[in-house]
């Protein structure tokens, strides 16, 4: 019973040689910081909610305590790091770009007037036709605009209906037969 006496004397005065060795910064800093503990402990209800205000004075005052001092409180290097994880997350957040960017409706234009004036090309030929006026558009591009603008176009590589135009053919007329004896008047 006396020796565990003298160890918790020996265990108490050794914290208070620590304590006398530790700065007085950092012991103002952790009565700040088990003050504002205790603040929020006492306003919770069922669950502890900290708000922002009691989230930037922790995150600022638990950088002052030593290193073991900061594993002991409510607020933990960790939560701290994901209360920065989500701040940077909320603050950087992009627009919802995915995907390629859409085509601008110059580009569209001059798909639709190339489709329609020239119907025998293919998406490849119309594709070929930008890159020469200095538009950089894949063929499937071509493909999306006019399926978009709801313009028929034959895929390339596809074999050409008979009589060697990709035109859809138009009705022949009909005109009476010439027989041989009305030639021969």
């Amino acid at each position: 019973m006396s020796l565990r006496l003298l160890y918790l004397i020996f265990v108490r005065v050794c914290g208070w040689l620590v304590l006398l060795s530790r700065s007085s910064a950092s012991k103002n800093a952790e009565l700040l910081v088990l003050r504002r503990e205790v603040a929020v402990l006492r306003r919770a209800d069922p669950r502890l909610r900290l708000d922002w205000a009691d989230r930037a004075v922790m995150a600022a005052l638990i950088r002052l305590l030593p290193g073991r001092l900061r594993a002991h409180r409510l607020v933990t290097p960790g939560t701290v790091l994901r209360w920065h994880r989500r701040l940077v997350t909320r603050q950087w957040t992009y627009p919802d770009r995915t995907g390629r960017p859409p085509v601008s409706a110059e580009i569209a234009a001059l798909i639709e007037r190339l489709a329609t004036e020239n119907n025998s090309w293919g998406y490849k030929r119309i594709q070929g036709e930008l890159l020469k006026l200095g538009h950089l558009v894949s063929a499937s591009t071509v493909r999306r605009v006019l399926k978009a603008l709801k313009i028929p176009r034959r895929p390339s590589g596809t074999p050409t209906p008979r009589g060697g135009s990709s035109c859809t053919p138009k009705p022949r007329q009909c005109s009476p037969p010439i027989s041989s004896t009305s030639t021969a008047r």
